[in-house]
């Protein structure tokens, strides 16, 4: 299986999903974009309708680093909502693998206690759901296992910060150049 998995859920922020599995596959990280319904197709919160690599119900996680959730509304509602992904969180952390959200998802992480003591970045406004957490202004956060990140337009820096943590500085700095983000000399 995939070492990153990206949850989409039907209202999920398609900037946000897509560019973190475009980045991460252009870093040679293997990456499954996982759909939380039973049905592969979802559609993101600005109708782009996107088909899955797998359903959730289909993926054995055991070999999985890190699980990725994208904002938007109402997807990050959905994540939330998902029983099943809250618990496959909580597992994840408590066995110091990768958890990561952005934008309204660091919320999810937040009520699930997952924030508590470390730093930590949302999107305006939902702040007071990341309980416990230092709450910085950076465009990410990564403390220990947990990434968090602000919104649509940190997902760049959020999907090269997930590159450095899974292969290296070097190859986030490769992917960089590549794509021609920041200031290039």
């Amino acid at each position: 299986m995939s070492q990153v998995c990206v949850f989409l859920a039907d209202g999920f922020e398609e900037i946000e999903g897509l560019t973190v599995v475009d980045i991460l596959r252009r870093a040679g990280v293997e990456t499954a974009m996982v759909s939380i319904t039973e049905n592969k197709a979802v559609t993101g919160s600005h109708g782009i309708r996107v088909e899955a690599d797998v359903c959730m119900k289909d993926v054995d996680f055991a070999d999985v680093k890190t699980l990725v959730l994208p904002g938007g509304m109402p997807g990050t509602l959905h994540l939330g909502a998902c029983k099943e992904l809250t618990d496959l969180l909580l597992q994840f952390h408590k066995a110091g693998k990768g958890v990561a959200a952005i934008c309204a998802a660091p919320s999810i992480l937040g009520d699930l206690g997952i924030l508590k003591g470390r730093d930590a970045v949302c999107y305006p406004g939902f702040e007071d759901r990341l309980e416990g957490a230092n709450v910085t202004q950076e465009k990410v956060a990564a403390d220990g296992n947990v990434t968090t990140s602000r919104g649509m337009g940190t997902a760049i820096p959020f999907a090269l910060a997930l590159v450095e943590q899974l292969v290296s500085k070097e190859k986030a700095m490769e992917v960089k150049k590549s794509i021609i983000y920041g200031h290039q000399n």
